[in-house]
């Protein structure tokens, strides 16, 4: 499991990082503030706070392919 922050300031991030996340094998949840949902769903997506960062948290996919797709996303808190 491997937690980090992203940020998704456009439509277009939000259409770009459900397409990477898509491609990546394992589950991949957001959290924003008490809310979470599927970060391959792009109405949850839509359904969060996109002002601030949102915590990603992946399971059991390989790091380094995380790391390598979502890199443009990820920010510090």
């Amino acid at each position: 499991m491997k937690d980090l922050y992203i940020k998704l300031n456009t439509i277009s991030d939000v259409r770009d990082f459900v397409n990477a996340v898509n491609s990546i094998n394992g589950d991949i949840d957001l959290t924003s503030g008490r809310y979470t949902v599927d970060g391959k769903s792009i109405m949850g997506i839509f359904s969060l706070d996109l002002m601030n960062p949102i915590k990603l948290t992946a399971h059991a996919t390989d790091e380094n392919e995380l790391l390598e797709k979502l890199g443009k996303f990820i920010c510090e808190k």
